[in-house]
């Protein structure tokens, strides 16, 4: 059971990408979660196929939930390529690209962001799951929505795991570090869902089968999208399945309960070879961030994988 009686309002900033696919797939179908929105992001792909792909997936869902353009590049550094060799050249592994009727909302991303926050002051819950540029760019568009987010749950950093873009760096700290030193120093309750947790979570073959029989529509995709993750992770990890970063951070903010967390200081190396590195007891801003140290590994798995199996 979720540990709220009201559902949660999040908005879902995301590069969909194959786990920000499930990820949302989880949000729309989870009657503990009320989805205010996604907001797009260059990462695991462009700008535009990000956008494009978001559209998709709620159309795919056949659900009302608004999708605004982010940014297109980080704040200072160079863009680094997209994960293509990660996620498919159109996001989803080897599924053809998805053209949606749907249109995206006029406001860019940051606006969006800001505009439901003041709209619901201390009941919107952030939950970044690709580089943090758009939550920097809310915070300079109004530094006031700091005290009015619930919280801000970031899929991202990593503690004492290790990197997965560098040694030191997880992927969506590295493609932009300045906008995750940004995030980090703001006056507002952050709790980092890193790979000191989110490679404790894996899925399988046989899980995702289970949700295309279940679920043959948006089951069905994620289950062919998924194939092309596998490969992925059996070439670079040695397994053949995938680790569940993007669900696992939706999840944590609906079920904190399955996680344990540290508070300290965290700061971000922002140049150099170790850029997007996350460093424990150096934030520049003195502020204290929860991270993620522990989780519930057969629990976090059991709430993705019945949610999506009852979503249709």
């Amino acid at each position: 059971m979720a540990t709220s009686t009201t559902p949660e309002k999040i908005i879902i900033d995301t590069d969909p990408g194959i786990d920000d696919a499930m990820a949302i797939a989880f949000a729309l179908l989870n009657p503990d979660i009320e989805l205010l929105g996604l907001t797009s992001a260059f990462g695991n792909v462009t700008i535009d196929v990000a956008t494009r792909n978001a559209l998709a997936l709620v159309e795919m869902a056949e659900m009302e939930c608004p999708v605004a353009r982010g940014a297109g590049a980080p704040l200072v550094q160079e863009p680094h390529p997209v994960a293509d060799f990660v996620h498919g050249a159109e996001g989803f592994g080897t599924v053809e690209a998805m053209m949606p009727q749907r249109e995206e909302d006029p406001r860019p991303a940051h606006e969006f962001i800001c505009d439901q926050v003041n709209a619901a002051p201390g009941d919107v819950v952030l939950c970044p799951v690709g580089p943090l540029t758009n939550l920097a760019l809310a915070l300079r568009h109004d530094p006031g929505i700091a005290k009015k987010v619930k919280a801000v749950h970031v899929m991202g950093a990593s503690l004492k795991e290790g990197g997965n873009a560098t040694e030191f760096a997880e992927a969506n700290i590295w493609q932009d570090p300045h906008a995750a030193e940004i995030v980090l120093a703001a006056d507002w309750d952050v709790r980092l869902i890193g790979l000191d947790v989110t490679h404790r979570v894996t899925c399988h073959t046989p899980d995702f089968e289970s949700l295309a029989e279940a679920a043959p529509i948006l089951g069905g995709f994620l289950n062919e999208a998924v194939q092309f993750y596998f490969d992925f992770h059996e070439k670079v990890d040695g397994f053949h399945g995938c680790y569940m970063h993007d669900p696992t951070a939706v999840i944590s903010i609906i079920r904190p309960d399955l996680f344990s967390f540290d508070e300290a200081p965290v700061g971000v190396i922002v140049e150099g070879e170790r850029a997007g590195e996350t460093v424990l007891g150096h934030g520049s801003s003195g502020r204290p961030a929860k991270w993620a140290s522990k989780v519930d590994v057969a629990a976090v798995k059991d709430v993705f994988l019945s949610t999506i199996r009852s979503g249709f």
